[in-house]
């Protein structure tokens, strides 16, 4: 990776809202997707949602469907990740093209987009370079970590970030751009979410601000580590509470995020977790979320990998409404199911193929858990 791959953002929110202006390109794929959204299909599987998220879906897996709707009635182009990153139209033309696939498929996913700038949008805050990745692997950017005690502690120090400035303007820009380009059309403002970016949780970003070293600091500086977790967090709080005030909170509490609706705000990732024990993620993992879930108004948490050994600490949080977990393969699922379904707690975007070999075995999922069916 090279310097030249270093993305570089010196212009304010105000000043990139300013320069955007909708390409015709994007003017034709809006007034598209527009016209075939059907209310009648979105109000349906919405409460179809709500009813699975209550606790009274009848069957015992969720697997929403739309009818196959109308084709695309122009070209939807293929836009990469990096042309994304650096183009305002290209991420909403990306980002409203995922809707457009899910009607054209039938999919029961919920008409969603976002800010969609990767995980260095919260380290950024705190200095760390956003490399983008190379063009042919056509994936997220990368941040790269600090790695220095001393800087550690000026963070800490300083206290909370302005956290839309550098490469944040672009998220946040991006926040306004998509809200002025649904003003526009009637049935995109009403049944597409917008939801917040990929902001991480305290743990993950403290990770990616520190580097792997945290993991020994866990044992070795329990203090600094707090310390730093300690301005993470409330820095975590702000940027939500500056999301939502260009995309208030839906009334009713139900959100989509990712290819699913869940109860409450916000998704916490916690993928940093897989890598501490029980005792560690007491210390330094479940104080913070649950900061973040009460400050919040609560929501969902997401795992990849193994945790099946912290996953009883997480769902004793208040206000958890969720767990979207990825790899069942690396997780006793027995112990997880215990703690999730039958505590009413929905498993959200499961594996399909886990969902039927549980069902296979007799496991009893108490219609909790979501999956999104096969091709």
């Amino acid at each position: 990776m090279s310097a030249e791959d270093t993305v570089v953002e010196n212009r304010t929110v105000e000043e990139l809202v300013a320069g955007f202006r909708p390409s015709p390109e994007l003017e034709r794929c809006l007034a598209d997707l527009e016209r075939r959204v059907d209310p009648a299909v979105e109000d349906r599987l919405r409460a179809d949602y709500v009813k699975f998220l209550d606790g009274a879906w009848p069957e015992p897996i969720f697997t929403p469907r739309r009818p196959p709707g109308a084709a695309p009635g122009c070209v939807w182009p293929d836009i990469r990740v990096n042309a994304a990153i650096g183009d305002f139209n290209r991420m909403a033309l990306q980002q409203f093209g995922a809707c457009s696939r899910l009607l054209k498929e039938g999919d029961g996913a919920p008409l969603a987009v976002r800010a969609n700038y990767g995980v260095g949008i919260s380290s950024a805050w705190f200095g760390c370079p956003v490399q983008l990745m190379p063009e042919e692997i056509n994936t997220l950017p990368t941040s790269v970590p600090l790695d220095d005690r001393a800087r550690m502690d000026a963070l800490a120090e300083r206290g909370v970030p302005d956290v839309t400035a550098g490469y944040s303007a672009r998220v946040f820009a991006m926040g306004h751009i998509f809200r002025s380009l649904l003003a526009g059309y009637p049935r995109l403002r009403r049944y597409v979410c917008v939801y917040h970016p990929d902001i991480q949780s305290p743990i993950d970003t403290a990770e990616l601000v520190w580097g792997s070293d945290i993991l020994l600091a866990f044992y070795e500086e329990p203090e600094r580590a707090h310390r730093l977790l300690d301005v993470l967090t409330e820095t975590y709080i702000v940027a939500v509470r500056r999301w939502s005030a260009i995309h208030p909170f839906a009334a009713d509490g139900i959100h989509a995020h990712w290819n699913f609706m869940h109860k409450g705000n916000i998704a916490l990732r916690t993928d940093s977790g897989m890598n501490l024990s029980p005792d560690m993620y007491a210390e330094f993992i479940q104080p913070y979320e649950q900061r973040c879930l009460d400050a919040c108004g609560g929501g969902i948490n997401h795992f990849c990998g193994r945790g099946d050994h912290f996953i009883a600490l997480m769902t004793q949080a208040r206000g958890l409404h969720g767990i979207a977990m990825s790899q069942p393969h690396l997780n006793d699922m027995e112990t997880i199911f215990r703690h999730t379904v039958d505590r009413g707690i929905p498993l959200l975007g499961f594996s399909f193929d886990a969902a039927r070999a549980a069902r296979a075995a007799g496991r009893d999922l108490r219609g909790l858990v979501l999956v999104h069916a096969k091709a």
